[in-house]
């Protein structure tokens, strides 16, 4: 094709505004492989990149977002891959400083390209995008260190966010018992339905102040930061483990050193943009098998291009669960 679309952010005035528009193949940005999108999603970093919320993430303008995409090879200068090829693209500096997967047509540096797994279709690979990878990858990370579904409850909080949401169906698929902390009240039996065997009112919590509160949790997801992370902390069992990859309550938190010589808690921070391949294939293999959550379809909605703008938004307001597809 000449033409395709694709949802470009541009700043103008002092301000950053995104829409839909025709691009061609020499506008995109450098690389070996080129992909015909078939379906992208919705991130939170996408929101934050698209309005210019939260600090600068998009380094150039103008810039295609988005920083997930499956889809088909049509050409490839690498050898790894061929025309026909399923792909999928997510992370690294894509939809940041390179043109993103919000476009019917993506070029992306090979090594940044892992093969659809069996096991998954490019739908339900954008189902996943970097949210499922990243609760894959703090699955992993936990497990190293001794998260095992007998050891005792494990805390998801954020628990209707994209991460959260796909992190309490792997962890109730595996076995684990899962606790959900959410402050919408009218989302507890969705929860439920993910798996979750309780579920917490983020209104109602009596976090104390104590270096070291009761010990409650042997590992917990944490998508929030701020004081809900500060919290975790004080109430880990011993030997607990934290994955740290959220700030949607601040980049701040406040604790002691007791949790961590006195209980041997232990906070893992989740850096899902620039995991090593041969790790990041390992991840996309087990989100393709065991790890692959059961209930994908109530988790996804779809969108389109033209609804990205009002779903930013909503998405920003925390008025959304789950994850949205864009269908390209």
């Amino acid at each position: 094709m000449n033409t395709f679309k694709a949802f470009r952010i541009f700043s103008e005035s002092d301000k950053v505004v995104g829409r839909v528009v025709d691009a061609r193949l020499d506008e995109l940005s450098a690389g070996d492989v080129v992909i015909r999108t078939s379906f992208s999603s919705v991130n939170y970093k996408d929101a934050l990149a698209a309005t210019g919320t939260g600090g600068k993430i998009i380094r150039k303008y103008p810039l295609v977002a988005g920083i997930d995409a499956a889809g088909t090879v049509v050409s490839s200068a690498d050898n790894r891959f061929k025309a026909g090829d399923e792909v999928i693209c997510t992370s690294y500096d894509f939809g940041v400083s390179h043109n993103g997967g919000y476009s019917e047509i993506c070029r992306v540096p090979a090594a940044w390209v892992v093969p659809l797994p069996k096991g998954l279709t490019l739908r339900e690979a954008m189902t996943l995008g970097v949210a499922g990878y990243t609760a894959g990858l703090a699955m992993e990370l936990l497990e190293l260190n001794g998260m095992a579904p007998g050891n005792g409850k494990v805390l998801v909080n954020g628990a209707t966010g994209g991460v959260a949401t796909l992190a309490i169906d792997m962890l109730a698929k595996l076995g684990y018992h899962v606790v959900a902390i959410t402050g919408k009240e009218a989302e507890h039996d969705f929860l439920k339905k993910l798996g979750a065997q309780e579920v917490l009112s983020r209104h109602n919590l009596q976090m104390g102040m104590r270096p070291l509160e009761k010990s409650m949790w042997a590992a917990a997801f944490d998508s929030v930061g701020g004081e809900q992370l500060s919290w975790l902390t004080r109430t880990m069992q011993e030997g607990g483990v934290i994955a740290s990859f959220g700030n949607a309550g601040g980049i701040d938190f406040k604790t002691t050193v007791l949790p961590f010589i006195l209980r041997g808690v232990r906070l893992i921070g989740v850096n899902s943009g620039d995991t090593p391949m041969p790790l990041r294939r390992k991840i996309w293999g087990r989100l393709a098998g065991e790890l692959k959550p059961r209930h994908l379809q109530d988790i996804a909605s779809t969108i389109t291009l033209d609804d990205l703008p009002a779903y930013f938004e909503r998405m920003l307001k925390g008025q959304i669960r789950g994850r949205a597809v864009v269908k390209l």
